[in-house]
């Protein structure tokens, strides 16, 4: 489970046998939402935050923070995806404790 961010107590990671389309998960405490990433002619075209069947979802300020997140750090995120899944390289992980 490759961690990639932290996010005011948020823990940003992919699980280490992910699928397209290219996502990532959020976990707060015992709250857990994903974010998925859809990519049109190289660009981000739509950000879609979802339920992860079985969870809680991440809510109220939470939710917020996380959405905030993915606006800032989309493509980042995205290139660590990729850079993991498809080049097998190693990446960083990143703790931020200021809010966006």
């Amino acid at each position: 489970m490759p961690k990639i961010f932290e996010y005011l107590g948020i823990l940003i990671f992919f699980y280490s046998n992910e699928h397209e389309p290219i996502h990532v998960h959020a976990k707060k405490a015992e709250f857990e939402s994903k974010a998925e990433f859809y990519i049109v002619n190289g660009e981000i075209s739509e950000i879609k935050v979802s339920n992860i069947k079985g969870s809680k979802p991440l809510r109220g300020k939470d939710l917020k923070d996380f959405e905030s997140f993915l606006e800032k750090y989309a493509d980042k995120i995205v290139e660590k995806w990729i850079n993991y899944f498809v080049y097998h390289k190693d990446i960083e992980f990143e703790r931020i404790t200021k809010r966006l």
